[in-house]
């Protein structure tokens, strides 16, 4: 990609959204052109089929760790052309989630014993046989789960049509998902991370975007020993 791939990271509730759309705003008045996807992309067919599992249907499919993650997997392939077109015609490139969240949130369903297994499979799968584009950085918006679910109930409550789903109302895969999420930046897994508060300063974080930080040890594994993901 011509562009700089840069990803927010983070639980459900975490305030990506919001402080994605604060990061265009000020890289924007910094004169750079910014384009922007958030993954699951919902109205599309994997995502939807996703979704869907997450609520109750496609007959059980959420049960199983390994076929959600192939579903939030095949979202991204599906996207190739459309990260391909934005890397081409803007600047940077913010995503909102992207395999780092399948890897997480699939290790954390999985357990401590299979972390190392299940982050080798969602790297090498996307990465490697999907051929998505390697982040420049990916940034964790490390909120307390506390919090974060504070965040995700409220927005349920505002609208009647954003029920939580099964992963969004399960707080013990919330900060499973967090742990996993904490050990994934600080082993620098497949790029150069940083990990920010709740409430970051979104000036400091668009220094982040722009100068690239140091170069991180070529893919690395969860425990921060060179590894195959």
């Amino acid at each position: 990609m011509v562009a700089r791939l840069v990803v927010l990271e983070g639980l459900d509730g975490a305030g990506k959204n919001t402080l994605t759309t604060a990061l265009v705003a000020e890289l924007a008045s910094r004169g750079l052109s910014v384009g922007r996807l958030a993954f699951p992309r919902y109205g599309t067919l994997h995502a939807d089929l996703a979704a869907d599992a997450l609520h109750g249907g496609q007959a059980g499919t959420a049960d199983s760790p390994h076929a959600m993650a192939l579903l939030f997997a095949m979202d991204r392939h599906a996207a190739l052309g459309e990260l391909a077109q934005l890397g081409s015609t803007h600047d940077v490139v913010l995503l909102d989630r992207y395999v780092a969240s399948n890897a997480a949130y699939t290790a954390a369903r999985l357990g401590p014993d299979r972390e190392s297994e299940v982050v080798e499979w969602i790297g090498t799968l996307e990465f490697d046989r999907l051929g998505l584009p390697v982040p420049d950085l990916q940034i964790l918006l490390d909120t307390p789960v506390e919090l974060a679910a504070r965040r995700a109930g409220s927005r349920e409550a505002a609208d009647p049509a954003r029920v939580r789903d099964r992963y969004e109302r399960d707080a013990e895969l919330q900060a499973a998902t967090g742990r996993v999420y904490r050990r994934l930046a600080a082993a620098g897994w497949r790029s150069p991370w940083r990990v920010i508060g709740a409430d970051p300063h979104v000036r400091e974080l668009a220094d982040l975007v722009v100068v690239p930080p140091p170069a991180a040890a070529p893919h690395p594994g969860p425990s921060g020993r060179p590894g195959k993901v």
